[in-house]
């Protein structure tokens, strides 16, 4: 079975047929999805769709390029519901650069600051924004040891360089790894996948975006993440069957959701 951990079923283009498509997710080997917001109208969504199907969990937080409408008591207000799992997507974004990048880092760690005080696994997105996402979580990691915490976080759609994934495996980082990885272009990708500790790594698809081949430039889903299998268990030299246990067992332990 395969654990998504990363989608955006709320978005419009599944608005015609939402409903159908997530069906046949969980008639084509998914067990279970992870919902994630990026606004406070996508947490809210997140939150709908997870309460309407037990296999379905959210994450709710404000992405950068909407710190604007940060609100950390609707943050605190959606995170008490009993199908959130984590704070995300939260992060920073130097490529679109819709607010200040000083105001995006604020945005983070106060976000996160809240997903510790409420001991919940934070998702981060960050997009041409390598030294100060190392900084930052440098800092919050540094933060969770002097308070006994037990650090837990996801990099969301991991795009940089191998060498910097060293440094954030040092500090236990769980990656996620999507449809990038079949990509021919996908050089940085698919070397850092071939030393993630297995124990790390997170499948996850960001749909609508980011169709694996043969699917790419089409619109995404969870079921499509069999193709991000085969190229993992390729790169590893494991069976198929082993990714989508161990990814699976992964998934279930950072989201605390019961296999």
């Amino acid at each position: 079975m395969i654990f998504d951990t990363h989608t955006h079923y709320d978005d419009e283009a599944y608005d015609p047929d939402r409903q159908e498509t997530l069906k046949r997710q969980f008639d084509e080997n998914v067990g279970c999805i992870i919902s994630c917001g990026a606004s406070l109208r996508g947490s809210e969504a997140a939150l709908k769709l997870a309460g309407e199907d037990e296999r379905i969990f959210a994450a709710v937080g404000f992405h950068p390029d909407n710190i604007d409408e940060f609100d950390p008591g609707a943050l605190v207000r959606m995170i008490s519901h009993e199908r959130c799992r984590a704070v995300g997507e939260i992060g920073l974004d130097y490529h679109w650069d819709v607010w200040p990048r000083e105001r995006q880092q604020e945005g983070f760690k106060a976000q996160w600051r809240i997903a510790a005080a409420h001991d919940l696994p934070v998702v981060i997105h960050s997009r041409d924004a390598a030294e100060d996402t190392l900084r930052i979580v440098k800092e919050m990691y540094s933060e969770y040891k002097a308070a006994g915490r037990s650090f837990k976080a996801d990099l969301h759609c991991y795009s940089y360089s191998p060498e910097l994934a060293r440094e954030y495996i040092k500090m236990d980082m769980y990656f996620g790894i999507g449809g990038v990885l079949t990509f021919k272009n996908a050089r940085k990708t698919v070397e850092t996948a071939s030393f993630i500790p297995l124990d790390r790594i997170l499948l996850e698809t960001d749909c609508p975006y980011l169709a694996p081949e043969p699917h790419r430039g089409g619109r995404n889903e969870s079921s499509y993440l069999k193709n991000v299998v085969s190229k993992l268990a390729q790169i590893r030299g494991i069976s198929e069957a082993e990714i989508e246990k161990i990814t699976y067992e992964n998934a279930c332990r950072f989201y605390s959701v019961e296999a």
